[in-house]
């Protein structure tokens, strides 16, 4: 069965569910032109997540993605977060920053009972994870209303874990992918390998369709995973400079910049090994710390940061995820650039 048949596309391009830098208009663009179109959840409140299904649901009526972390949860350690914010200090005092009155953010939350019920009333098409999969309850729940399943694999033990599972298709995600690696059997990031040589072992090892994804920019790319036994590509960093995109300035301008050319993994900004762009802070803690906070958890005392850095017009302190392949970034709208990547098929 082709990737369009089992999610009702036409064209065998999703859009990467990217927290932070999108909303329903990026994925209402991409579905228009017969691709997957993602909405990331890992950042929405329930209320949120509902407004952003509705305006999907009163756009279109073809399949969109909706997309959840799965992580565990952990448990604040007060001494980690004070070494955590004693590392941060220079910068706290550069900005003026007071830290005992930094207040929590939004948090990355991982899929649960309440965001089950919320797309319950919406029964999206598909449904995808990243860190591996739901308790099987929740799982099963989102199986009831018909959703297709698919979730991110770093290494064959994970493409057949996943599909062991049950899963409905694979993303083999590479290292050259931006965000948030998808790893979730080990924490060992010398096991994660290039998209071209992680995909036609996922495919040789399992029986469900697999997608590609991480460093595919353009028609050529799309084509030579397509040729290499995907059956889809996953495309992220191209999509960030779409009109439909909300980008920062900050970090629109970096992509736009040889910046870009140079990216690196970095738990930094979150606690957890992800791609984006090499900035100051990156250069000066070096982009892995021991320092930071469990995912989610060290992106509280960042924020304040961020926000001074953003407002003087600044991305030093911004997470600004990327992949490293950004020539295919374009402000033009997503739906053009969507038949684009097609194209070569």
């Amino acid at each position: 069965m082709t990737l369009q048949k089992l999610l009702g596309i036409d064209l065998p391009i999703i859009q990467a569910p990217m927290a932070g830098v999108q909303n329903s208009a990026l994925t209402i663009a991409v579905c228009s032109a017969g691709g997957l179109g993602s909405l990331p959840c890992a950042m929405l409140s329930l209320d949120a997540m509902r407004q952003e299904l509705a305006m999907i649901k009163a756009q279109t009526s073809k399949p969109y993605n909706v997309n959840f972390f799965c992580h565990a949860q952990p448990e604040a350690d007060a001494m980690r977060e004070a070494i955590w914010r004693e590392a941060l200090t220079p910068y706290f005092a550069e900005f003026g920053i007071d830290t005992d009155a930094i207040p929590a953010g939004p948090q990355r939350l991982p899929f649960s009972a309440e965001a089950v019920e919320v797309l319950e009333a919406f029964e999206p098409a598909v449904v995808s994870f990243h860190f591996g999969l739901p308790e099987p309850e929740l799982l099963a729940r989102v199986r009831s209303f018909g959703a297709k399943i698919l979730s991110s694999a770093t290494t064959v033990d994970e493409a057949l874990w996943l599909e062991a599972h049950g899963i409905d298709a694979v993303i083999a995600q590479g290292i050259e992918a931006g965000g948030h690696r998808g790893h979730f059997l080990s924490d060992d990031l010398n096991a994660q390998v290039g998209t071209f040589a992680l995909l036609p072992q996922i495919v040789k090892a399992v029986k469900v369709p697999v997608i590609a994804a991480g460093g595919v920019a353009d028609a050529k790319g799309v084509a030579a995973a397509m040729a290499l036994g995907a059956a889809g590509v996953q495309v992220g960093t191209a999509y960030l400079l779409c009109e439909e995109a909300t980008t920062s300035a900050v970090h629109r301008e970096a992509l736009k910049s040889e910046a870009a050319r140079v990216t690196a993994l970095t738990n930094l900004f979150t606690g957890r090994p992800a791609r984006g762009i090499v900035n100051r802070l990156m250069r000066k803690l070096g982009p892995m710390s021991t320092a930071a906070p469990a995912f989610p958890l060290a992106a509280t005392a960042i924020a304040p940061l961020r926000a001074n850095a953003e407002s003087l017009g600044s991305g030093e302190f911004s997470p600004l995820w990327a992949g490293q392949n950004a020539s295919g970034c374009r402000e033009i709208s997503a739906s053009v650039l969507t038949r684009e990547l097609a194209g070569g098929i």
